[in-house]
């Protein structure tokens, strides 16, 4: 967790990390607020959804929204780079991932036709079932986490401001360190 802060003087309380010369931006009181409200809130969400389906489907929210990537594939399938990339996690979290989900029998490793090289992860029919099972309870706890608690309006802010925030993250041939690369 970052967080940067400043005393009553302006000195800054912790590190920024950037190891220049440079002065950092440091955030301001109005900045500091909303970034501590933020990580708070994504914290709280995803550990509720997580809690949700661990009681219900008896899964982590990482692996139904695996499920979720492969029930939307053209046959059920999906090379697994590209798996990577559509969740945003490491390709070893990725391979630990489907190795757990091939065991319970939701998910089957099988060579690329086109590349030999390469693996599709397909999703079964059992695993499908228990996305389709699944699915109501987890669209409930997303509605009464998020989307009821918003205007229309607010969801569109919403929407708006986490389209930036991503594209800025994982900006298109810069070669930046993003997960699925690593």
């Amino acid at each position: 967790m970052t967080t940067a802060t400043t005393d009553s003087d302006g000195a800054a309380d912790s590190n920024d990390g950037s190891g220049g010369d440079s002065t950092p931006r440091w955030l301001s009181d109005e900045e500091q607020r909303v970034w501590r409200t933020y990580l708070e809130a994504t914290t709280l969400l995803e550990d509720h959804l997580d809690r949700q389906l661990q009681r219900d489907a008896g899964m982590p929210h990482i692996y139904y929204a695996l499920l979720v990537r492969l029930a939307q594939a053209p046959r059920r399938r999906q090379r697994m780079t590209q798996l990577a990339m559509d969740v945003k996690i490491t390709r070893s979290r990725l391979s630990h991932a489907i190795a757990r989900l091939e065991q319970y029998g939701w998910v089957r490793r099988e060579d690329c036709d086109s590349d030999k090289r390469g693996q599709n992860a397909f999703l079964t029919d059992e695993g499908n079932e228990v996305l389709k099972r699944s699915a109501p309870g987890h669209v409930s706890a997303v509605r009464q986490a998020i989307f009821d608690r918003l205007s229309p309006e607010q969801v569109e802010q919403l929407g708006e401001i986490m389209r930036v925030m991503a594209e800025g993250l994982q900006p298109e041939g810069t070669g930046a360190d993003l997960p699925w690369r690593r």
